[in-house]
């Protein structure tokens, strides 16, 4: 905790920051003018009774004029930052992916519970990346213009109006677009097949 001096120093400094007179800062607190020179001149102990108000007049914390530090409660917390996720609907041809046409809405997520980088959310229709990745479920996507053999992948087809989640698999120069359900045949990407890899899925979110 600071001494009578330490707090006397730091509202003068407080109040000459803010540019707040002796005469301004005595009709804040309701004392009288006479008064607050004597606190300030360090002829009279500052009132510590009169913190609050004091602290309220020069715009920060009791705690911060007292220069208390106490422990944080193990049970207190600080919540993270929350960030809107674009859902991508049906997208707009030669539109940029994230374009203000091509989102239905926005969804917040708590920050630290979703991976880094740009995401997008897309809603899956259809059976073929179940079980892992069922109908009617949610997937994050980080945009990136490449994934991994293997991984799962969220891609341009049908002249780049339609997205679709598939597992990339690269073999003798060619690439298929795999479905992890056995019932769907897998898409062979050719030139008259042409798909644009727009990012790779990192997470999945549906209800039980």
């Amino acid at each position: 905790m600071r001494t009578n001096e330490e707090i006397i120093d730091l509202m003068n400094n407080l109040r000459e920051e803010k540019n707040i007179s002796i005469s301004e800062l005595a009709r804040r607190v309701d004392v009288a003018k006479s008064s607050l020179s004597r606190y300030f001149n360090k002829t009279r102990e500052f009132p510590l009774n009169r913190t609050d108000d004091f602290a309220k007049a020069l715009g920060v914390t009791s705690e911060y004029l007292l220069g208390i530090d106490f422990e944080k409660p193990k049970n207190m917390f600080f919540p993270d930052e929350i960030i809107k996720i674009p859902i991508i609907g049906t997208i707009a041809a030669g539109e940029p992916i994230t374009a203000e046409q091509n989102i239905d809405e926005y969804v917040p997520f708590v920050s630290s519970t979703v991976p880094s980088g740009k995401l997008i959310g897309l809603n899956i229709e259809g059976c073929s990346m179940s079980p892992g990745i069922p109908d009617g479920s949610r997937v994050l996507v980080r945009l990136q213009p490449d994934v991994e053999d293997g991984e799962i992948a969220a891609v341009l087809v049908n002249g780049d109006t339609e997205a679709t989640l598939k597992r990339v698999k690269r073999q003798n120069g060619m690439m298929m677009l795999i479905p992890d359900n056995k019932r769907y045949d897998p898409i062979i990407v050719t030139k008259d097949t042409p798909v644009k890899i727009i990012g790779k899925a990192v997470q999945v979110f549906y209800n039980l």
